[in-house]
């Protein structure tokens, strides 16, 4: 268990997420979360100079990907700044943010930042020569799609191994379609009043459309109005499946920042020092291949067991949750109401752009649990190659 690492009360932000080829389609990733971030900061009033080291967390590849972390700092304003540059899937955020608060934990680093950006939306694409090809031919590989529809260990796409999970569990097409529309209703909780929760921590991007025109994003674009009848109307992605396109998410673009740091500074850069925020523990796994969404209930299972607490003990649980499966097993593997959390939003309904997706869920989380008098919040997450990350953190 951790003992020394601390998020300070709104030390963090996410953008809103752009839905594939949408608002920031054409912006490199890199540089459109290093500008937010830069402009967050300053809002905040945080000078870049009081941050010692940067965790760029991103997915799919960029222009100057290679000098991904420390371009980013520059870009941040915080040139001083050494880092690294973390890939590992859907779980980047969960890393990212562990391996800050390791940092801070060994006395390494007094206050690094987490920064995760992707977009998803006009990936590259890899060309690279195939020397043993007849008459020059080259092979080539698209960095969204062909990683969506192939996983070279378990031979087959992101969408099998849900199915794979709903088989064995004996999850059903109804189940599947409940839990989707369910999602969306806690979703729109968010946008009540207003969007009153996402501006807890909601920050708008600016995108340059041209030299005279700036356009400011202050809210999700993609999320799809869902009903019953609209979902008991599409057919399943694949034959005699349970899941159609209304029960998974979909590719989305955006950045999200976290800062780690002291006890005693987070109280003294919270903006409310009465709410204490800390990373007790990490946990991780990697199941059978072909069975991604049951990576999770481990992953969730180590963290618990390092934080020293069990499920019950837990105020709000979030997951990314590509397909309606994650979260039906692992409501069934902890014997817990499976519409009773996920409240205010999951990746199921405001996309997924990869890099920020599991670090946007555990700040709703953490704003979920402050508002209702603090106590644990449990993350979870799959991610590629069957694996899985968690995290337990204790607000107030």
């Amino acid at each position: 268990m951790l003992t020394k690492a601390y998020i300070p009360y709104g030390g963090y932000y996410s953008s809103p997420f752009a839905r594939w080829q949408g608002s920031f389609a054409n912006d490199n990733a890199i540089v459109l979360g290093a500008e937010t971030a830069k402009r967050w900061l300053a809002g905040k009033k945080w000078g870049p100079e009081m941050l010692d080291y940067l965790y760029l967390g991103t997915t799919v590849g960029q222009h100057y990907l290679f000098y991904g972390s420390t371009w980013a700092a520059h870009l941040m304003g915080a040139g001083h700044m050494p880092g690294v540059t973390l890939m590992q899937a859907c779980s980047t955020s969960t890393t990212c943010i562990y391996q800050a608060s390791i940092g801070v934990e060994t006395g390494l680093y007094s206050q690094p930042f987490c920064l995760m950006v992707d977009r998803c939306s006009n990936g590259p694409h890899t060309v690279w020569p195939n020397v043993k090809g007849p008459g020059g031919q080259v092979e080539s590989e698209d960095w969204v799609m062909d990683h969506f529809g192939y996983d070279p260990t378990a031979k087959g796409a992101m969408i099998q191994t849900a199915e794979n999970v709903a088989a064995e569990a004996g999850l059903t097409r109804e189940e599947c379609d409940h839990l989707a529309l369910r999602r969306y209703e806690q979703y729109m909780d968010a946008l009540a009043d207003d969007q009153a929760f996402q501006k807890r921590y909601m920050f708008p991007v600016e995108v340059k459309v041209s030299k005279k025109k700036t356009n400011v994003v202050a809210a999700d674009e993609g999320v799809f109005s869902t009903t019953a009848e609209g979902l008991a109307k599409l057919k399943p992605v694949l034959p005699d499946g349970v899941h159609t396109f209304g029960a998974q998410t979909h590719p989305a673009d955006g950045n999200a920042g976290v800062l780690v740091t002291t006890r005693d500074q987070a109280k003294e850069l919270s903006t409310d020092p009465n709410v204490e925020i800390q990373v007790l523990s990490y946990g991780y796994h990697r199941t059978k291949k072909g069975f991604m969404a049951m990576a999770v209930v481990p992953a969730c299972r180590m963290a618990l067991e390092k934080a020293g607490i069990t499920i019950d003990d837990v105020k709000a649980v979030k997951t990314h949750n590509p397909f309606a499966s994650n979260d039906l097993y692992l409501a069934k593997e902890f014997n817990i109401d499976v519409m009773g959390f996920n409240n205010y939003g999951s990746p199921i309904v405001f996309g997924h752009p990869q890099g920020p997706t599991a670090g946007r869920c555990i700040i709703e989380g953490i704003e979920e649990v402050a508002m209702n008098g603090g106590g644990y919040l449990l993350f979870g997450g799959c991610a590629a190659g069957d694996t899985a990350g968690a995290m337990v953190l204790k607000i107030g």
